[in-house]
């Protein structure tokens, strides 16, 4: 089971394809996300937030995660409601930390994740994990679902995915205890701006909302020929380093990323062509990128 991670109330919330689909981009390539506090998951009974005896949890909403997956760049988590002392709705879900966008119930309800089609599963992926949530409802503890080594359970009818990161997230969001939502609809949000005919790119801003807050960004571009521009600086085509530069593109829009998300979407002191010094080691225009992510939240609210 992975390191489970819990978020504090007062904390931004960080942000699998089957492994046969998993990205194979390089590292660097990675969208931003916040990092959460990490701690070893007790059991839905320790912690506080419920008691052995009575087996119920203190009302409010619950939120908690785990390690990103490092081939495919999900990054599972669990949103539990509890009402009266019982989980009364369980969202088992995650955000792509490379990609950012749409979660990952979206991507397999659009069918794009491709169980059934690229892994012969009985049932999407978002279908089966209605079933998992229902299940944790019944039972209102996340350990009543066993699982073997592979992280597979025989526990939940209808369920072949694994459920050990949905144990593990749930049994983090239980142990970290009521937290305020953020402002924000969970989802995936978009926008981009104008070909630029200097330069031959159009920015684009994706971001991923879990939560209701912004937990990951990737901020990139594409050109007329579809080349997505974050990974062709990682191919070593943009060449700016080559030019002068002290890094590459994709390094410096990371460090934009980062920004972004710790400083909760403020945009840095920008001058008129829409550089900044406030971030440092970063000498691109980034600008626009801040302009583009305000846009995209206007539909997240």
């Amino acid at each position: 089971m992975k390191k489970a991670s819990v978020i504090l109330s007062s904390a931004l919330v960080l942000g699998t394809l089957l492994a046969g689909c998993g990205n194979n981009n390089n590292g660097n390539n990675a969208a931003a996300t916040n990092a959460p506090v990490e701690s070893a998951a007790p059991a839905a009974t320790d912690g506080g937030t419920a008691t052995a005896e009575t087996g119920t949890y203190q009302d409010g909403t619950y939120y908690g995660t785990i390690d990103a997956d490092a081939e495919t760049g999900w990054q599972t988590y669990v949103v539990l409601n509890v009402e009266g002392g019982k989980i009364t709705k369980a969202d088992w879900n995650a955000f792509n930390v490379k990609t950012a966008g749409d979660l990952k119930k979206k991507v397999s309800e659009d069918g794009k994740y491709g169980l059934v089609e690229k892994g012969g599963a009985q049932a999407e992926w978002h279908e089966q994990a209605a079933k998992a949530e229902e299940f944790l409802i019944e039972k209102q503890d996340p350990a009543a679902i066993t699982f073997d080594a592979e992280g597979k359970t025989d526990a939940v009818s209808g369920v072949s995915v694994h459920v050990n990161d949905f144990v593990a997230a749930a049994q983090a969001a239980l142990a970290a205890g009521p937290v305020e939502a953020g402002p924000y609809k969970d989802g995936g949000y978009t926008a981009e701006g104008e070909m630029d005919a200097d330069s031959g790119w159009k920015s684009t801003v994706a971001l991923s909302v879990a939560g209701g807050n912004v937990v990951a960004v990737n901020f990139s571009g594409v050109n007329a020929a579809g080349d997505d521009k974050k990974q062709y600086s990682i191919d070593g085509k943009y060449g700016m380093k080559a030019g002068g530069a002290s890094a590459e593109w994709h390094e410096e829009i990371a460090l934009a990323e980062k920004y972004f998300l710790e400083n909760k979407g403020a945009a840095p002191v920008l001058d008129a062509e829409g550089k900044t010094d406030a971030i440092s080691g970063v000498s691109i225009h980034v600008g626009e990128y801040f302009t583009l992510a305000e846009k995209a939240l206007e539909g997240a609210k």
